[in-house]
Parts: structure tokens; C-alpha cells; sequence
């Protein structure tokens, strides 16, 4: 073994032994870096319904599922730079309980290691649970770019022992903590086959978000040919343009929450930096939404995974956080919901998600000292949701959006006058129909949304 620190160049460079050379591009290998992450936790991981494991990346945190960061323990060598904006003694990104008013982040505690100048800026990932163990990397010279996906026992085994070897000089705490993380996997499975489920998955990413072709030789197949050739782009389009928004937001406030973790910070920078991470939720929220809608166009889903929910102690739950929200705008929420009332069946996350967007979609017209209100009422085998603006604080040139609308493609609408940009109505439908609920809005007298009650047989659940 060399007697030279050991760089993440090395990890990289050893998971790159044996495997073919290629003549991709920066753009390119990026743009399947990000697919691999989706793939990675969205297609395998997550499915997995896994408890625990352990991760490590470089040079930012790779792994950004929620429920993933809450039940795996994370090591991310990031640059100095930016580990001079926190407290050292702390070393952690982001903040174990949450600055903001963010309901949907669930901020996992990981250690946080300096980045040597010697390990270079492409990614790295490695995962290390007791049912699947890989390791996901970007390598190569300019124009000879390629991501590298590794999932035998010897090149895993291999990346472990020279990363305890580098822990061992940088941090003896960090090398004891991540050798007992392993040591509590108990018996790893071993998954060669991973690669053979893995780049299938990885390829109908990539394929989704590119365009589609498809040649037909018929006539009068040819204007219907060309309509879905248009439609499939144009979803595709919305898709990565959806996530290529969302990821830079979410570094950014990775960031940001490590800057308010420095202490002493002079209070008019404090409040700014927190108005700055509300501002990227909100964003990352209305983006993820939209992304949501995109994948239910996409893939047409008969129905979610629906479960019991108590949507009056949801409403309630959330109701500080949508309070907050529209403080800032100088507007008030009012609940008004009937007591005891039965469960539903929906998906609570993303029916959380999808309450929020309509908030935000029904409050953009009200002025300052308007109000909104919920109101929850049983209304025979369904609960009825109304979503109320107080219309004489809504300036009259916004009334008129659900007339002026103008759909552009297959799930976005916008007003020409306002510049509002939002889901359009049958998106809307088709989100809220596949999360148990549907919609009903008519103009001037607010939204209304369904949800059947749960009862103990079976039922049609949009009868």
C-alpha cells in the first residue's frame, strides 16, 4: 500500500479497473449521473422498504430521498470552503431539526469530512445495507467521460478498505464509527446480479427523458404519429427540466442550512438566509409537484398506493405551516372542520404535497388582509374539502384566470396576463384522482374535493 493519503480519485479509479472506455461528454455522463441517482433510490432502494445502512459521498451529498436519509448513516467529504461555514466542532450537514417551517424534509445527521484538493470533483456514492451494497461514480478524461457502477464483493470490499485507510490518517473517530457501522450489517448478501436490474432500469430513464422517435410507413398514421412524438417530448422536456430545477435549489439549501449553523451570525443575516430556505422549499415543493404530475402522465397508473388517512388531523397538522406561509403574505387561514370524523383512504405524503400546491394556487390572487379557509364536512360515504377565498380581497384582474388559462402542453397551464404558471385543471384532476380524492372547481366559489370514506368492504374508490 502507498504511503500517499488515499483521494476519492483512487476509489474511483479502482472501480473503474476492467471496465471498457468510453466517449461520452461532461453533459452527457452528468446527465446519466442524475438519472443513476433516481434509479438508484427511487427504483431499487426505496422498494426495498430498507431499515438500515450506511452511505458515503463525495463531494456533496449524493442521497436525497427523505426516508432513506432518516434510516441510513451518512459520511460526505465536501471542500473546505464550505466547511468553514459551519461550526468545525459540529461537522454535520444539514441541521438534525429543521430551521424553517419544512414539512417535507426529514434532515438526517451526516458526518461531515474535508475534501483534499487531490480528490478531484467527480461524484461518488457508496451504499452499504445488508441486503444490497454498490457504488456509483463519475470517471474519466475530457470527452472519455463514464459512469462507473460497481456491485461485486471484491471492488466493494476494496473501496471500504482503502476508505478505513484514509480514515485512519484524517479522522481515527470517523475510521472507528464507520468500521462499527459495518460491523452492525451483520452478514452482507452479496448481489453480483445487481448490475443485470440496474442498467436495464438506468436505460428506460434515460430513454423516458429523451425524445421519442417512432417511424410509421401508414398515411393516416402519420398526424397521430407526430402528436405523440410531441406529446413524449415535451413531457420528457418537463421532466428533466423539473429536475434539473429542484437540484440546484436543494444544494442551495443545503448550504444555506449549514450557514445557520455558524454561530454568532448578525441577526439581519440570519433572517435573510431563513427567508432564502423557505423560499427554495417552496419551490423545490411546487417543482416536485409538478414532477408528480409529469410521472402520473407519463405512466398512467390505474391507482396509488392508498392507505388509511385522517385527513381532519392532517388539515390540522399542517395548518401552522400554511398559517406561516400566508402570514408572509399578509393573509390568514381559518379552519373550519367538523370533529370525529371518519378516515379516508389516500396517500398522506403526497396528498400533503398536493394540499399545499392548491393553497399556494388559490392564494396567488388575494391581496394583503385576505383570508382562506378549509372546511372539512362529512357529506354522505365521502368528506367534502372546500378550499375558500375571501373574494372581496381578490383583485378582480386575477378572477378571471381559470378563463384565461392557456394550456401549454399536457399538464401546465399559465395566464398571459399574470405570468401565473401552474398545473392545469386535468393534471390537477388526474393527481388528485390518484391520491383517492376528486376535484370539482368552479369559478368564483373556490375548490371542492371528495374523498370517500373507508369502510370495512370493498368499494369503488372514485364512485
Amino acid at each position: 500500500m502507498s504511503s500517499s493519503p488515499i483521494t476519492i480519485k483512487d476509489l474511483q479509479q479502482r472501480m473503474a479497473e476492467g471496465v471498457p472506455q468510453s466517449a461520452c461528454n461532461e453533459s452527457a455522463v452528468r446527465r446519466m449521473w442524475w438519472a443513476a441517482l433516481d434509479t438508484l433510490q427511487s427504483d431499487i432502494l426505496l422498494p426495498m422498504n430498507l431499515t438500515r445502512g450506511l452511505w458515503l459521498s463525495s463531494p456533496l451529498p449524493a442521497l436525497y430521498e427523505p426516508k432513506l436519509l432518516k434510516r441510513f448513516q451518512g459520511w460526505v467529504w465536501a471542500p473546505k470552503d464550505l466547511l468553514n461555514l459551519q461550526n468545525p466542532s459540529i461537522g454535520m450537514l444539514p441541521p438534525t431539526q429543521s430551521i424553517s417551517v419544512d414539512i417535507h424534509s426529514n434532515p438526517s445527521d451526516y458526518e461531515r469530512l474535508t475534501l483534499l484538493d487531490e480528490d478531484g470533483n467527480d461524484p461518488l456514492l457508496i451504499v452499504i445495507t445488508p441486503e444490497i451494497q454498490i457504488a456509483l461514480a463519475l470517471e474519466g478524461k475530457r470527452e472519455e467521460r463514464k459512469l462507473l457502477m460497481r456491485s461485486d464483493p471484491e471492488t466493494l470490499s476494496d473501496l471500504l478498505t482503502l476508505l478505513d485507510n484514509r480514515l485512519n490518517i484524517e479522522n481515527i473517530q470517523q475510521a472507528h464509527n464507520l468500521r462499527n457501522a459495518l460491523g452492525e450489517m451483520g452478514q452482507l448478501k452479496t448481489n453480483d446480479d445487481l448490475s443485470k436490474i440496474f442498467w436495464p432500469l438506468l436505460s428506460q430513464r434515460l430513454a423516458d427523458i429523451a425524445p421519442s422517435l417512432n417511424i410509421q410507413t401508414l398515411p393516416d398514421k402519420i398526424v397521430d404519429d407526430q402528436k405523440s412524438i410531441k406529446k413524449n417530448s415535451e413531457i420528457s422536456l418537463l421532466e428533466a427540466l423539473t429536475h434539473e430545477i429542484r437540484t440546484p435549489l436543494a444544494t442551495i439549501r443545503t448550504l444555506i442550512r449549514s450557514l445557520l449553523r455558524k454561530q454568532n451570525l448578525p441577526p439581519i443575516v440570519e433572517n435573510r438566509l431563513k427567508q432564502i430556505d423557505i423560499e427554495c422549499t417552496e419551490q423545490i415543493d411546487r417543482f416536485g409537484l409538478i414532477f408528480n404530475a409529469v410521472e402520473l402522465e407519463r405512466s398512467k397508473p390505474e391507482k396509488s398506493n392508498l392507505a388509511l388517512t385522517d385527513l381532519g388531523k392532517m388539515l390540522s397538522l399542517l395548518s401552522p405551516v400554511w398559517s406561516n406561509h400566508l402570514e408572509r403574505k399578509g393573509l390568514k387561514l381559518l379552519l373550519d372542520i367538523t370533529p370525529d370524523l371518519p378516515k379516508v383512504l389516500s396517500d398522506s405524503e403526497g396528498l400533503e404535497l398536493m394540499l399545499t400546491g392548491l393553497i399556494d394556487r388559490s392564494t396567488r390572487g388575494l391581496q394583503s388582509g385576505g383570508e382562506l379557509t378549509l372546511k372539512l364536512r362529512p357529506a354522505g360515504h365521502r368528506l367534502k374539502l372546500q378550499i375558500l377565498t375571501q373574494l372581496s380581497a381578490i383583485d378582480n384582474s386575477e378572477l378571471s384566470e381559470n378563463v384565461s388559462n392557456e394550456e401549454i402542453g399536457p399538464v401546465l397551464s399559465w395566464n398571459p396576463t399574470t405570468g401565473n404558471l401552474q398545473l392545469s385543471q386535468a393534471a390537477t384532476q388526474r393527481l388528485l384522482k390518484s391520491l383517492g380524492g376528486r376535484l370539482t372547481n368552479r369559478r368564483d366559489s373556490g375548490m371542492t374535493i371528495f374523498f370517500p370514506i373507508f369502510e370495512d368492504k370493498e368499494f369503488d374508490l372514485l364512485n
